[in-house]
């Protein structure tokens, strides 16, 4: 903003906080209203991102990019990850564009004479190994659950295929299918062997991630959103070179592949269409930021969903890491809460813990996720 204001004289930008569990609610409410803010973090969920886009509550930014003249600077892969998540329209800005997988310890695997798997039977293998010394192998959240459920769908897409969550939200198939409950029981079995550790269920996130970056975790499945803690000394105590990456492995006899890689665009930022029509200082800025915030963020070692004209010579390895694993996807996939609705998510997200904690067996986690499912 500082940037732009310099050729916009009198231009401030205003933060209001809002608690991210009352976000989908004001938004609803000041959507109801006509009243949203310039611009807003959208909704928690792609559906309802959708339906604010598709009731013309929220700007089309790829019709108001084209406008613009400036659909170049868009990371097409950036543009694709939304488009699939908001029914064929870019809705929201890609301030991200983020890739998921294992990063793991060098050093520790090295010192264990490990390879990064590329099954997951070795993955459940290498693990065991680690346990076996002592070793915590994965750091999770399950507080947040998240980072558990990404688990599941990770080995449903290596076993079904880069469609099989399209499927759930379509109805032709379900959770509780034989073939879906095999996942949730994979990922169950790593916590009945403590693999998680056993404060996982009261875990945090950036509790979760310092159990990584300090060494106590060999493993720490998660998105490149957090490269900016990755590059930053005071937080990452094993070293950004001695960080490594693999994709989620293969699951034996499945129809996935491992360059089918879980992505998504970040937190999204909307605009309401309201403002865009009333205020035309409001395409200046758009225009300003879809042409500069590529190269200010590739600076900073973090990744967006803008094309860079130019990458830094200096990088830092893990950012280098996560470049190769986008360049290498040749199918973009969701994760398990995609297509779900705000009320599904929920019911996953919150049960997540109790799955790997064997308070829930696969199949009634299945099945309880299944019931919140729309349609269900």
């Amino acid at each position: 903003m500082t940037q732009f204001a310099q050729t916009h004289p009198g231009s401030t930008l205003t933060i209001n906080d809002v608690p991210q569990n009352q976000t989908d609610q004001k938004l609803q409410l000041e959507g109801a209203q006509n009243a949203l803010p310039d611009m807003f973090f959208g909704p928690g969920t792609p559906a309802a991102q959708k339906q604010m886009c598709d009731q013309g509550l929220s700007l089309n930014i790829g019709d108001a990019a084209d406008k613009l003249g400036v659909t170049a600077a868009f990371n097409p892969a950036a543009v694709k990850v939304i488009e699939n998540q908001q029914g064929g329209k870019l809705c929201a800005i890609p301030f991200e564009l983020n890739m998921e997988g294992f990063w793991y310890n060098t050093k520790i695997f090295s010192a264990n004479g490990l390879t990064p798997p590329a099954t997951w039977d070795a993955l459940v293998s290498d693990a065991a190994a680690l346990s076996a010394k002592g070793i915590q192998p994965f750091a999770a959240s399950g507080l947040q659950g998240w980072p558990l459920t990404r688990l599941i769908s990770g080995y449903i897409f290596r076993d079904q295929g880069p469609d099989a969550m399209q499927k759930i939200a379509d109805g032709t198939a379900k959770l509780t299918d034989p073939e879906y409950v095999k996942a949730a029981a994979a990922v169950a079995a790593l916590g009945s062997k403590n693999y998680f550790g056993k404060g996982v269920a009261s875990l945090d996130y950036s509790p979760a991630e310092a159990e990584f970056l300090t060494g106590k975790a060999a493993m720490f499945y998660m998105g490149s959103w957090a490269l900016s803690d990755f590059n930053t000394a005071s937080l990452n105590q094993i070293g950004d070179s001695n960080i490594g990456f693999f994709p989620f492995p293969a699951v034996a006899g499945g129809s996935g592949s491992i360059d089918q890689t879980p992505e998504n665009a970040g937190q999204p930022v909307m605009i309401s269409a309201k403002s865009y029509n009333a205020n035309p200082a409001m395409a200046d800025w758009l225009k300003f930021v879809l042409q500069n915030y590529g190269a200010a963020a590739i600076a900073l070692g973090d990744l967006s969903g803008f094309a860079i004209a130019q990458t830094p010579a200096t990088l830092p390895n893990t950012t280098k890491l996560a470049i190769a694993e986008l360049a290498a996807t040749k199918t973009p996939v969701g994760w398990f809460e995609t297509l779900f609705n705000a009320k599904a998510t929920n019911v996953s997200q919150t049960n997540a813990a109790r799955l790997v904690t064997g308070s829930l067996s696969a199949q009634s986690f299945m099945s309880t996720v299944q019931a919140a499912v729309p349609g269900s």
